[in-house]
């Protein structure tokens, strides 16, 4: 949950959820929000795809995904996931087999549609390969892949077509005595989306993935995302998200968490609160936050930052903030410390004095939490 006591309009009651393990991380229950994005290179190009894996979880992915399409790919997982820093879900269609060669490979969880897997003899050979190698499983209920039988009762992709599918599938996964697995009901329709989540969310205390599925470019998906995503989880629903882009997935990475940032759910890395910039503007906020973004990406450690062009809004920002700068007149502006007005700067020598107090509030924060441990 996030709460503030101080400010009890910003409170985030989470969902109660069973928790379960993808390999060493834990999802649901009380565990953070945990990002994850996919790789989209050839799961065969080994070197490639483990060069992808470890950008995302240098950007803060805290699990990986997948394709396996084909047996060279069940094959070249085996060499991913044992160079990988993050545990690793192999995305398995159609192909049963493939499940259980990822299973033997040492993928951490699979991702099984229920609408292409196969019938349920099939379905329960995964469960045994799962269980066998300590793995756990992802049911993935897609719009775009629902079961005949339920297209035919319901006419088409709803809600109610995406619930059911999903329940019919943990029900053969209980009935098998297997209990570690999450669930996700998808479409690229944000209602749709949030409807099927709703439902799932009320029917079971699975663990839920949540996303929106096929969103688009790296603009209209992080839109379509954080407005489908951001008001699941202010309502509590969701353990750990992927946000679904046409883009390079450490682009999704950033994405999620921001959307996790802006909640208040997770923290990580410096969160920039910058203005529009308008003829105010005592310097040029945005090549100054362009700038700043890609300076400050090596910084781990949470914490605020506020760029402001005038002094309209930039001092009751920089109150609140770990470090601020204020733009002033005659080529400078006020840099602000745990919200107090501190020196001058001039605006040539800004970005690097910023940077430089940054990094160095960074290494007080991590120094203060070593001590406190």
């Amino acid at each position: 949950m996030s709460h503030n006591p101080v400010r009890p309009w910003r409170d985030i009651y989470r969902r109660k959820s069973r928790q379960i393990m993808v390999g060493n991380v834990p999802v649901g229950g009380d565990a953070p929000i945990a990002v994850q994005t996919m790789t989209n290179t050839l799961t065969t190009d080994v070197a490639a795809t483990v060069a992808q894996v470890q950008a995302a979880a240098e950007a803060g992915a805290d699990i990986v995904r997948v394709s396996v399409p084909d047996e060279a790919s069940s094959k070249a997982l085996k060499e991913i996931v044992r160079e990988s820093p993050v545990p690793i879900v192999a995305d398995i269609h159609f192909h049963y087999r493939r499940g259980i060669e990822a299973a033997e490979a040492g993928a951490a969880c699979l991702r099984i549609n229920p609408g292409n897997i196969g019938d349920e003899k099939r379905v329960k050979e995964v469960i045994k390969a799962a269980r066998d190698h300590n793995c756990s499983i992802r049911i993935g209920v897609n719009a775009g892949s629902l079961e005949k039988h339920l297209l035919e009762k319901y006419g088409e992709p709803c809600p109610e077509a995406m619930v059911e599918s999903g329940l019919e599938h943990i029900r053969i996964l209980q009935d098998n005595d297997f209990h570690e697995f999450k669930i996700s009901v998808k479409a690229s329709d944000v209602f749709l989306s949030a409807a099927a989540y709703q439902g799932i969310a009320e029917a079971t205390d699975a663990p839920i993935h949540l996303g929106i599925t096929e969103a688009g470019g790296l603009v209209s998906g992080t839109i379509k995302s954080a407005i489908g995503l951001g008001n699941l989880l202010w309502m509590g629903i969701g353990d750990t998200i992927r946000v679904s882009l046409s883009a390079d997935p450490v682009e999704e990475v950033k994405v999620g968490f921001e959307i996790l940032k802006s909640l208040g759910l997770r923290h990580r890395g410096v969160n920039i609160i910058s203005c529009p910039s308008c003829a105010r503007q005592g310097f040029d906020v945005i090549k100054t936050v362009e700038a700043l973004e890609h300076r400050l990406e090596h910084i781990k450690t949470p914490m605020s930052l506020s760029i402001i062009g005038c002094v309209v809004n930039g001092p009751g920002e920089a109150l609140m903030t770990d470090v601020g700068f204020t733009g002033g007149g005659a080529g400078s502006g006020m840099v602000y410390l745990a919200g107090k007005a501190s020196h001058k700067m001039s605006n040539d020598q800004m970005i690097d004095h910023i940077v430089e107090q940054v990094e160095k509030k960074a290494a007080e924060l991590d120094s203060a939490a070593e001590a406190a441990e």
